[in-house]
C-alpha cells in the first residue's frame, strides 16, 4: 500500500530521478497547454487581421529564427551563469510576448515580437526553454532513468498540447454565446499566454541553485565536438523536414483543402496529441529493447510514410486518419533523441550540446515556414507533406548509418 503522505512527484517519477525535475514537468505542461492552442490559433488570428498565407509562413520563420539565435546564447552563456536565472529569463519572455501579440496588429511590430519573444508554432519544443529544461533533466537522473524521465517530459509535453489544441475552440464559442467579437476573444488567447509565463516563472523560482560547470570547463564542447556537430547536421534535415509542416500550417492546409472549422481543427489535434503522448509511454521501454538509435529510426519511417499518403488522399476521414497514424508513430523519436544527445556526451558539455544540437534544428526549421506558406499560397497543397515526408525519410536512414557503432553511457545504441 502506498503511504498516504508520499510525496506526489514520487509516484510521477521513476527511481533514480531528483524530486525538483517535477518542478520542469510543470512548466513543460503549462507551456505545452499554451502552444497546443496558440498553433491551431495563429493562422486565424493572422488571416483575420487581413494577412495571407505567406505571412503565416513568415511568422513561423520569425519565431524559429529568433529561437535559434536565443539558443546559440544559450550555448555559449549555459556554462557562465546560472541556469535558474536564465529560465527566469525565458518565461518573463513568454509574458511579454503574449501581451504583444494581444496588442499588436501590423505586420512589423509582430515580427519584431515573433523574432524576439518564445512563440512556438509548431508541435514539438523549438524554444530557447528547451536547452536549458534538457540540462537540468540531464542532472536529475542517472543513466538508468534518463530515458524514462524524458520520455515523461515530452509525454507531459504532447498530453497538454492536445489539451490546448481543445481551448482553440474557445475564442468561437465566446464570440457565439457572450457576443465578444471573435477577434477580440482570439487576444484574450494570447493574455492567457502571457498569464501563463508568469506561472512558470513562479515555478523556476522554487527550483534549487546549483553551480554552473564553468569551472570545470572553460569550453562549451570538448571531447564531443565531432559527435555533438554529425548529430546537429542530420537534425538540421528532420527540423527542415518538420517546418514544412509545423501545426499552424498545417491548420492551415486542413481549412484550405477541406475547409475544417477552428473547433474542428482543435479537436482534431487533441486527439493527435493523445495518440503522439501514449505513444511516448513505450519510448523508454522500446528503447530498453530495442535500443535508442533503433528506437528513434524504425518509428519514425512508417509515420513519413503516413504523411505522403496523406498528401494524395481527397477523403477527410482517410485523411484525418492518416495524419493521426503519423502522431502515434512520430514522437516516439523525441524522448530518445534528447536522451541519446545528453547520453553520448560528458556532464559539462550537455549544456552546449543540447543548445548546438537544438541550433541548427531551430536554423533549418526557421526557413521552411515560408517555402511552405508560398507553396499553400500558390495552390501546391500537397507539396509541403511530400517534402516533409521525403526527407524525414532521407534523414532517419542517415541518422543509422552514421551513428550505429556509437553507444550511449547507457550501453544500448
Amino acid at each position: 500500500m502506498i503511504p498516504a503522505r508520499m510525496p506526489l512527484s514520487t509516484l510521477l517519477l521513476p527511481p533514480g530521478i531528483d524530486r525538483s525535475a517535477s518542478i520542469l514537468l510543470a512548466a513543460r505542461s503549462l507551456r505545452g497547454l499554451c502552444d497546443g492552442f496558440i498553433a491551431v490559433l495563429l493562422p486565424a488570428y493572422l488571416l483575420s487581421l487581413g494577412f495571407g498565407q505567406l505571412t503565416v509562413g513568415l511568422i513561423s520563420t520569425a519565431t524559429l529564427v529568433g529561437s535559434a539565435l536565443a539558443t546559440i546564447a544559450v550555448g555559449l552563456l549555459g556554462n557562465r551563469y546560472p541556469q535558474r536565472a536564465l529560465l527566469l529569463v525565458a518565461a518573463s519572455l513568454m509574458a511579454a510576448t503574449g501581451l504583444g501579440f494581444a496588442s499588436l496588429s501590423s505586420l512589423w511590430p509582430l515580427l519584431v515580437v515573433a523574432f524576439a519573444g518564445t512563440l512556438n508554432p509548431s508541435s514539438g519544443d523549438v524554444s530557447l526553454f528547451l536547452p536549458l529544461e534538457h540540462t537540468r533533466l540531464a542532472e536529475a537522473a542517472n543513466s538508468d532513468s534518463r530515458t524514462a524521465l524524458f520520455a515523461r517530459y515530452s509525454l507531459a509535453g504532447a498530453l497538454s498540447a492536445a489539451c490546448g489544441a481543445l481551448l482553440a475552440g474557445v475564442p468561437d464559442w465566446m464570440a457565439v454565446h457572450s457576443g465578444i467579437p471573435a477577434l477580440a476573444a482570439v487576444r484574450a488567447m494570447f493574455v492567457l499566454y502571457a498569464l501563463t509565463g508568469c506561472v512558470i516563472c513562479m515555478l523556476y523560482l522554487r527550483l534549487p541553485k546549483r553551480e554552473s560547470h564553468a569551472a570545470t570547463a572553460r569550453a562549451p564542447l570538448g571531447p564531443s565536438r565531432g559527435i555533438v556537430t554529425r548529430l546537429a547536421l542530420l537534425f538540421s534535415v528532420d527540423a527542415f523536414a518538420g517546418g514544412l509542416l509545423v501545426n499552424s500550417l498545417l491548420t492551415l492546409w486542413l481549412i484550405q483543402r477541406f475547409g475544417l472549422s477552428l473547433g474542428a481543427a482543435g479537436r482534431f489535434f487533441f486527439w493527435a496529441g493523445l495518440l503522439s503522448a501514449a505513444s511516448q509511454l513505450a519510448a523508454a521501454p522500446l528503447a530498453r529493447r530495442i535500443g535508442l538509435l533503433n528506437t528513434m529510426v524504425f518509428t519514425h519511417i512508417p509515420s513519413s510514410v503516413c504523411l505522403i499518403a496523406a498528401a494524395f488522399t481527397h477523403s477527410l476521414p482517410l485523411t484525418l486518419a492518416l495524419l493521426l497514424l503519423r502522431s502515434a508513430l512520430s514522437q516516439l523519436d523525441v524522448p530518445t533523441r534528447s536522451a541519446y544527445v545528453m547520453a553520448v556526451v560528458t556532464p559539462p558539455e550537455r549544456p552546449a550540446a543540447a543548445s548546438f544540437t537544438a541550433v541548427p534544428r531551430s536554423l533549418a526549421a526557421a526557413v521552411a515556414p515560408t517555402i511552405a506558406g508560398a507553396l499553400l499560397g500558390a495552390g501546391w497543397l500537397g507539396a509541403p507533406l511530400i517534402a516533409c515526408g521525403a526527407l524525414k525519410i532521407v534523414y532517419d536512414l542517415a541518422l543509422l548509418v552514421s551513428f550505429r557503432r556509437i553507444r550511449p553511457d547507457g550501453g544500448s545504441s
